[in-house]
């Protein structure tokens, strides 16, 4: 008869005179949800030696080094940075070929839904909605049509209305306005889709209250070439903060901001380049919203609470 034995050998050690290994603990009190947002929003280090023995007599030997943790944490913490740039990529080629994207135009969110043709006679025209980082448009793939688009400039106001549908149902539209006009799309979740418009620029009551958002992109820095990524960023009462799409932290804080220089240089949107240093380094960064740009340069002159 055979027996199997593995053991776990932690490589944090007591002090010497002690001479004995540090021992795994059990918190018996601990949930599953406990330990999931651990491993999610912290991340686990994985280093140990596991022995199987097959009796008594050692077999193989497995020495393990490894980091778990959620994929944001990840990415903050630098690690998959190559995993994200190569699937963002592929995103970018695999809808590039069913939706006519512009170069360096990012899907922000995309929802099935249709846009209201007026003339010449009102009819719904069901597709794909998408929000991009330059334009909210309404895309049918069979056949192959652009039903209707703005650009993130030109959306004025954005709010969520409940009409009575055909049938007699109430269902919630989507009005977008823009210099046009005001135009009705439908979408799975017009909500969500009037939220992310309106942190993107569009004005309206609704604004959120956290500070003044814009569609901006931001350079970032590698060992390799430095990589533009598309984002929002936010001016508030804590200062500076760029997130970039779908990260759940923000990867740019700066809590007070000096000094803002525009220059004339290569940028994903427009000529222009903010060189923005703060309290904890200078940043790089570019954008198509003016009032976003002279707002940000006005931050930079502007007193904080508490200094002298």
């Amino acid at each position: 008869m055979t027996d199997t034995l593995a053991r776990a050998t932690p490589s944090l050690r007591a002090p010497a005179e002690d001479g004995a290994a540090l021992q795994p603990t059990r918190d018996l009190h601990a949930t599953l949800p406990d330990l999931l947002d651990s491993l999610l929003n912290k991340g686990v280090y994985l280093d140990l030696d596991l022995i199987i023995t097959v009796a008594d007599i050692p077999l193989i030997g497995v020495n393990l080094r490894a980091a778990i943790a959620g994929i944001e944490t990840m990415l903050e913490h630098g690690m998959m940075r190559n995993w994200d740039e190569q699937t963002r990529a592929w995103v970018r080629q695999s809808l590039a070929r069913h939706v006519p994207l512009e170069p360096d135009e990012e899907v922000v969110a995309r929802m099935a839904g249709g846009h209201r043709q007026d003339e010449p006679a009102t009819v719904w025209r069901p597709g794909t909605v998408y929000l991009t980082t330059r334009r909210l448009l309404v895309w049918r793939a069979d056949p192959r049509e652009l039903l209707w688009q703005a650009a993130l400039d030109d959306v004025t106001h954005v709010e969520v209305r409940t009409e009575l549908a055909i049938g007699g149902e109430e269902r919630e539209r989507l009005a977008v306005t823009t210099p046009a006009g005001t135009t009705l799309l439908s979408a799975a979740a017009p909500d969500r889709l009037a939220a992310l418009l309106r942190s993107g620029g569009a004005s309206g009551p609704a604004r959120p209250s956290a500070g003044h958002q814009a569609p901006v992109w931001y350079r970032e820095e590698r060992a390799g070439p430095s990589v533009w990524r598309g984002g929002t960023g936010t001016l508030g009462p804590d200062g500076l903060t760029w997130q970039g799409v779908g990260e759940a932290r923000p990867a740019v804080r700066l809590r007070e901001v000096r000094e803002v220089q525009a220059r004339t240089g290569r940028a994903p949107v427009g000529r222009q380049v903010l060189v923005v240093t703060g309290d904890s380094g200078t940043v790089l960064l570019a954008t198509r919203d003016a009032a976003w740009a002279r707002a940000l340069a006005a931050s930079a002159h502007a007193p904080r609470g508490g200094d002298s």
